[in-house]
């Protein structure tokens, strides 16, 4: 596997185990609601069951985001290699490496730390469409587009 399918497989896998443990969170709070119900009765009751659906609610709000970094990991081919930067895109730029696709937490793979980044933030309209050797500036620095894979 080359760095650009292990980078994609570990931010799918990433995801997925987000989704996972968001679905095991809202079952767990969907079997303790029932549990309470059975149970009580009165204000307290009703503040429970209240904060559980709360927590509900964020939690669900959590998976289609989660649902969606997942849908948007789908449509990249990591075996191809394109020229100009585009979703999937493993590109260098001074010394970071960029995978261009949703935002995501940073990970290490072969001793390379990769930051995930969407094609729509700051960097990332910066250099999508472009190809190595393209220089730019951001924040009153200079940048420069190594390599693109």
């Amino acid at each position: 596997m080359d760095l650009k399918q292990e980078i994609h497989f570990r931010y799918t896998q990433q995801v997925q185990d987000k989704i996972d443990a968001c679905n095991d969170f809202i079952r767990g709070l969907t079997v303790d609601a029932q549990n309470d119900a059975k149970g009580s009765a009165g204000d307290k009751h009703e503040t429970a069951l209240s904060m559980m659906h709360l927590e509900q609610e964020k939690s669900n709000q959590k998976l289609l985001e989660f649902y969606a970094q997942k849908a948007i990991l789908a449509k990249i081919n990591p075996t191809e290699n394109a020229k100009l930067v585009s979703l999937g895109s493993v590109v260098r730029v001074n010394q970071l490496l960029l995978f261009i696709a949703t935002a995501l937490p940073k990970i290490v793979v072969e001793q390379e730390t990769i930051f995930a980044i969407s094609p729509q933030s700051p960097l990332g309209t910066k250099i999508y469409g472009k190809t190595a050797g393209h220089s730019f500036e951001m924040d009153g620095k200079s940048y420069t587009i190594h390599t693109v894979e």
